[in-house]
């Protein structure tokens, strides 16, 4: 077992509450293994109450010597104005903690202390192109979970600061530790840090129950046809109606929407699985890997290989 770690966990007035919730996860590492790995501490500035930007306050201990394992920056709903001596604070503990981590907009605190400077970086995809435009020298890649560059840690915003917590306690502790912390925080599966921030469900939004069912049917049924009329059915309505349906509530075909969720769980299962290729292209419905291949590249600018190259990468590090 490895010796006690302090985690000093930093938070800002309007602080998003959800940056918490990476804390329940070392919580729960101590629970699972029944000793106290994980000594956490909520900091700030000045101390004392910190009001978060849906108006729960916290109780904090002032930041004074960064002598922590880990320093974790907490991510708001809007840029951070750090002050001088969250930029110092910042800069010290990437000399002193193993590890400097950010999450959500935390990034941007990161940057404006220079630690970011030369390294690949992830925020929250909203404030991912500033975070671009403010900090040329910084290597920002938005469509990731999360990202880790030595000793430094970024997360992309809400719920990606839980994949980034428990990324660290399988460092720390092991898979089946991080699995067992997983579980217990009721999480469907424990992302990778190269996965996408995107949902396509999420993204393309349909309006009505009928076309809903429809994209359920596609997603629970990928290795089929698929074809309009199949669609369709899952709808309960004709193949005319539900194209002209589908394309208002969407923007976009059926085929082009099938294409886009059979392209999402290959990347999920190549990220997750070892399969070959032509396994992850015969169980999405792609049917043989040019075909995924060509797909990918429409999407991700990047075929399979490179996807998965990048994830083994990520994993190492």
């Amino acid at each position: 077992m490895p010796p006690r770690q302090r985690i000093g966990f930093v938070v800002f007035p309007d602080f998003q509450v959800m940056s918490l919730a990476a804390v329940s996860v070392f919580e729960f590492a101590n629970l699972e293994v029944e000793e106290t790995v994980y000594d956490i501490q909520l900091l700030s500035e000045n101390g004392g109450p910190v009001r978060s930007s849906i108006g729960v306050v916290m109780q904090t201990e002032r930041f004074t010597d960064p002598a922590f394992d880990t320093l974790i920056l907490s991510g708001g709903s809007s840029l951070p104005q750090p002050t001088p001596a969250v930029i110092e604070f910042a800069r010290r503990a990437r000399d002193t903690s193993r590890r400097v981590a950010a999450i959500c907009t935390g990034a941007f605190i990161l940057a404006e202390a220079g630690i970011l400077d030369g390294r690949r970086a992830t925020t929250h995809w909203l404030f991912a192109r500033e975070l671009q435009q403010r900090y040329p020298s910084v290597n920002v890649e938005q469509d990731r979970i999360f990202i880790v560059d030595d000793s430094v840690w970024t997360s992309a915003g809400m719920s990606a600061g839980v994949d980034l917590a428990l990324a660290m306690v399988e460092k720390d502790l092991g898979a089946e530790v991080a699995r067992q912390v997983a579980r217990k925080l009721v999480l469907y599966h424990r992302r990778a840090g190269g996965q996408s921030q995107f949902s396509v469900l999420l993204e393309l939004e349909p309006k009505s129950d009928r076309i809903q069912s429809a994209l359920s049917y596609a997603k629970a049924n990928l290795r089929a046809e698929l074809s309009v009329e199949e669609l369709a059915r899952a709808a309960n309505l004709s193949p005319r109606q539900f194209s002209r349906t589908f394309r208002n509530e969407t923007g976009q075909s059926p085929a082009k929407a099938v294409e886009r969720l059979r392209v999402e769980s290959a990347r999920l299962m190549m990220e997750q699985t070892g399969h070959p290729i032509e396994v992850v292209a015969r169980e999405t419905g792609f049917a043989d890997p040019e075909r995924m291949r060509r797909a990918f590249l429409r999407a991700f600018s990047q075929p399979p290989q490179a996807i998965r190259r990048n994830v083994r990468a990520a994993m190492a590090e």
